[in-house]
């Protein structure tokens, strides 16, 4: 499959014609705009700071259905013992720069370059990207933050400080809001353990032309 470029018009290719590793295309801009036309279709932002912005459409899709989630008896004794306090929405910035900073196995540096960091900032301002924070004796020691498009929520990074800090997050935000689904994106042992899947991408559309056109599941922060 050939990878597309992408033109100042904010168009994307069928996300069916991507590679088998998911590329779709490169190029364009993360204005809010493209964005949002990127997240309604399937598409969406992920690469490093040496190559241009790349757009990715996995097939199969990693996702959760809420009603699925897998709480262990040891999670539901973490979630008991009020060790931890969650907020929505609190410190986003915190959220996505702890999320940028922290070191995941067998990845030599962040794919949050400073521009994503500053395009979803904006998004976060417009009321489409959201936080779960996960506090400590008043210290952040984990969250998640993604995209909301009507009941679907597209998550894009967590952090953990603390042991059990971001699945904490992926609960509260699984068990809290109404959502249709949540888009995990790639494929990780960590929210498979939680109830997540994968499904063909062909139903995962189906999903948003139903559901990501509805009234968005957390209103924008005024």
């Amino acid at each position: 499959m050939p990878v597309y470029e992408l033109s100042t018009e904010i168009i994307f290719p069928h996300p069916l014609l991507a590679d088998d590793s998911g590329l779709l295309a490169y190029g364009g801009d993360l204005s809010p705009e493209r964005l949002l036309v990127a997240y309604r279709h399937g598409i969406f932002p992920w690469y490093s700071e040496e190559d241009p912005i790349l757009w990715h459409a996995p097939n199969p899709r990693f996702v959760l259905f809420p009603e699925k989630i897998k709480v262990s008896k040891s999670m539901k004794q973490v979630l008991r013992s009020g060790k931890f306090s969650i907020t929505v929405n609190k410190d986003f910035k915190s959220v996505i720069s702890n999320c940028q900073q922290i070191c995941r196995e067998g990845e030599p540096g962040t794919w949050i370059t400073n521009e994503m960091l500053d395009a979803y900032v904006h998004m976060h301002k417009l009321g489409f990207a959201h936080s779960i924070e996960v506090w400590e004796d008043g210290g952040l020691v984990g969250g998640l933050y993604g995209i909301n498009l009507g009941t679907v929520f597209y998550g894009e990074s967590m952090f953990h400080k603390v042991s059990n800090a971001s699945k904490v997050a992926f609960i509260y935000l699984a068990q809290t809001f109404p959502f249709s689904i949540i888009d995990c994106q790639m494929e990780t042992p960590h929210l498979e353990s939680l109830g997540a899947e994968c499904i063909p991408i062909e139903e995962f559309l189906e999903i948003l032309d139903k559901e990501a056109d509805k009234e968005n599941v957390i209103p924008a922060i005024r």
